[in-house]
């Protein structure tokens, strides 16, 4: 990720959103942090749907971002950890517009009412706006420490469990992050990469946990089929080992 500071955005509006679901679908949140150092100031954003995916909740945030600076003219720069959002908005949805929004397949597109308010939302500020700002989308990796990214999650994750969060809007010399401190932490992007190696390693086998009963299953579709519509945990293993691990994590003792 290219390396950022406060002073590139002394002028610009940051906006850091971030969406989550628990299921897909599921019941999900949004969050949005938006921050104008000119105006010193810094307003939290969220809200929730009881059945909704994670990609839904992503476009959500962006769209509640911009709505509410809508009269702001400044260029903004958008930090989401979403490269369907970031995609989305800068190609497919040309070709999707071209097409009577679908797809090439002659499918409705996703979410198509969500991306519709959002392209009429970025067209507003970059083709009618006097001052012509403009609005760069900025990748930012989710789950490394990155303060903004994190506080958009924390709210997300909390309006989708449906948690009480204080939203903030008040000063941003008085708010308690340094939520324009891009630095990653590196031991958590350590972490993330073991996690998304070992996710994209051949299984060794899957592992289930029904009522506390651990079973071992050669293919994904019959561990789906015993936890499918259940309280259920369960684990792609990629080695014995990781089995062993695995049942400890669990604080089971074998199979049946």
């Amino acid at each position: 990720m290219k390396q950022y500071s406060a002073k590139d955005f002394e002028k610009s509006l940051v906006i850091f959103t971030d969406g989550s679901s628990l299921g897909n679908p599921g019941p999900g949140g949004y969050g949005c942090v938006i921050v104008f150092q000119q105006l010193d100031e810094v307003i939290e954003l969220g809200g929730n749907k009881t059945k909704t995916t994670n990609n839904e909740m992503e476009l959500s945030a962006v769209i509640a971002g911009l709505s509410h600076s809508v009269f702001n003219t400044a260029d903004v720069e958008i930090f989401t950890d979403s490269s369907y959002v970031i995609n989305g908005i800068t190609k497919w949805v040309y070709g999707w517009e071209k097409n009577g929004w679908q797809t090439l397949a002659k499918q409705e597109v996703a979410n198509k009412s969500l991306w519709q308010n959002l392209i009429s939302l970025v067209r507003e500020r970059e083709v009618h706006s006097k001052a012509l700002a403009k609005i760069n989308w900025n990748y930012i990796p989710g789950h490394v420490g990155v303060i903004g990214n994190e506080r958009c999650d924390e709210i997300a994750t909390s309006f989708a469990a449906g948690k009480p969060v204080s939203l903030v809007r008040g000063k941003l010399s008085t708010y308690g992050r340094d939520v324009l401190n891009f630095t990653i932490d590196e031991t958590l992007q350590q972490e993330k990469s073991e996690k998304r190696a070992k996710s994209n390693a051949k299984a060794h086998s899957y592992l289930s946990l029904v009522d506390s009963v651990a079973m071992r299953h050669t293919t994904w579709a019959e561990c789906e089929a015993r936890v499918k519509g259940k309280k259920a945990k369960f684990k792609k293993s990629i080695s014995a080992e990781d089995e062993k691990n695995i049942l400890q994590e669990w604080g089971v003792k074998d199979f049946i």
